[in-house]
């Protein structure tokens, strides 16, 4: 009985195992053949370095910012409450946004995590470079106040967002106009208005130097009337493949750019980021 047994137990174990693997390679394919098919309806427009973008990305990404602040202080930002984008659906980005960790600069403020953040994005128009070079999405994140120490926000806040950009040859302008709504504590924080516009050019194949404008208006709070404006020029190289086979998706793009305040009012004097994506 058991050299009967032996072997069909170790037949069914092998073709469960088979089968996992199969079910597993399966939902992998298919995954990122709908990622394909959604992006080769796209312009192929670098992700910025501040801004929020209208193209759908499927990355991981993560940056580290030195902050200069009003005080002469040196802060920095590790992960700058970056992470992963998925596109699940067709037309769909999802943002699952880990908490960066706050170093500060010797000015009183314990350094701890950031923000957790969730973001959908929905890709309502959009035409390749050789159909029209156009694109049309809106979002909806919702930052959850995960930040120890008062390194993020006093209560979860929702931002709607509308975002859209046209191309011109080599030359790309995208803009996004959205808001912060906090469900509570609005009297102290208030609400924001963000407007955010990029000039994007094409250099080859992996350059495309960057200039974009980020304007936040306040509302009621503390900072009710004022205005900060930066003026940020930047540079992402990439998509550089990790793998030379053919319909391989993996890649790593970088980035860096350089933020500088350009009105009276400004939560900080300026800012170096630099960011790594690997795409997948």
């Amino acid at each position: 009985m058991r050299r009967i047994l032996l072997p069909l137990i170790l037949l069914a174990t092998s073709s469960a195992a088979e089968g996992q693997d199969g079910f597993v390679n399966d939902f992998a394919s298919k995954w990122e053949a709908r990622a394909t098919k959604t992006q080769a309806a796209q312009p192929k427009w670098a992700v910025p370095m501040f801004s929020p973008f209208p193209v759908l990305a499927q990355v991981f990404r993560s940056d580290f910012t030195r902050q200069r602040t009003s005080a002469g202080e040196t802060d920095w930002h590790f992960g700058a409450g970056k992470g992963f984008n998925l596109i699940p659906f067709a037309n769909t980005q999802i943002d699952i946004l880990v908490p960066g960790w706050v170093m500060h600069g010797g000015n009183g403020q314990q350094d701890g995590f950031g923000d957790m953040t969730l973001l959908g994005k929905y890709r309502f128009l959009s035409k390749t470079e050789k159909q029209g070079n156009y694109i049309l999405s809106g979002a909806l994140a919702w930052t959850i106040p995960t930040g120890s120490y008062k390194n993020g926000s006093a209560s979860s806040v929702l931002h709607p967002s509308v975002i859209g950009g046209k191309g011109f040859g080599k030359l790309a302008l995208f803009s996004s106009l959205g808001g912060g709504l906090p469900t509570s504590h609005s009297a102290t924080s208030g609400r924001t208005v963000q407007w955010n516009s990029v000039a994007q050019y094409k250099i080859g194949k992996y350059f495309s130097p960057e200039l974009e404008i980020n304007t936040t208006r306040y509302f009621g709070g503390t900072r009710d009337g004022k205005t900060q404006t930066f003026l940020s020029p930047s540079i992402i190289v990439g998509k550089l493949p990790i793998r030379r086979v053919e319909g391989s998706r993996l890649g790593i793009t970088v980035g860096a750019g350089f933020q500088t305040a350009v009105t009276n009012f400004h939560t900080y004097n300026n800012a170096f980021s630099t960011s790594v994506r690997f795409v997948f």
